[in-house]
């Protein structure tokens, strides 16, 4: 398997059990929005370029990671139009749970949701909005590889992806600090 732009080849194993079973949080930004005058923000939709970067977000993720094992998606329209097209890419798109608890939320709240997660979960798929997901990537990566974390703390654009890697048990071990970011990347479709 190879890495996502930045990730320099690195893998993570999977299918370990106990408490150094590896786990993947996958964060994706929803794709470039539209601000259509009386829209209220959670109904905002995408705009014409975020229709093109989703789908190119879902090619990005299937080619360099695979399918996660689960999606977690806020139930704004701009982040469920992104989870439609990321997920059109893959063959067997995995289960999608629309949670309200992830819109225009912190990182407590962001990661006590992550941390619902059953155990048996091994990849796992965030989409949201800003500046929760970028603080959340930045509270969990004790390190990263290469300049993500630089990039990340410097701006975490719509479409973005980062890639977090950790060991533990369960979700409920997911804490600031632990988790190494593995990979930050910014997937764009065709311009038109």
């Amino acid at each position: 398997m190879t890495g996502l732009p930045g990730e320099t080849g690195s893998t993570v194993p999977t299918g370990s059990t106990g408490a150094g079973r590896s786990h993947r949080l996958v964060v994706l930004r929803h794709a470039k929005s539209a601000w259509p005058d009386g829209v209220p923000d959670r109904d905002r939709p995408l705009a014409a370029r975020g229709e093109r970067d989703a789908p190119a977000a879902g090619r990005a993720i299937a080619q360099t990671i695979g399918p996660p094992d689960l999606a977690l998606c806020s139930t704004a329209v701009r982040a469920r139009r992104t989870w439609e097209l990321a997920a059109g890419e893959w063959d067997t798109p995995p289960p999608v749970r629309y949670e309200p608890r992830l819109y225009a939320v912190g990182v407590p709240e962001l990661l006590g949701v992550v941390r619902e997660v059953p155990a048996e979960v091994g990849t796992l798929l965030l989409i949201g909005h800003n500046p929760g997901l970028a603080d959340l990537v930045l509270a969990l990566a004790g390190d990263g590889v290469d300049d993500t974390l630089d990039r990340v703390g410097t701006k975490f654009p719509t479409s973005a992806i980062a890639v977090l890697s950790w060991h533990g048990a369960t979700w409920s071990d997911l804490a600031p600090g632990t988790a190494l970011l593995t990979a930050m990347t910014v997937p764009r479709g065709p311009a038109r």
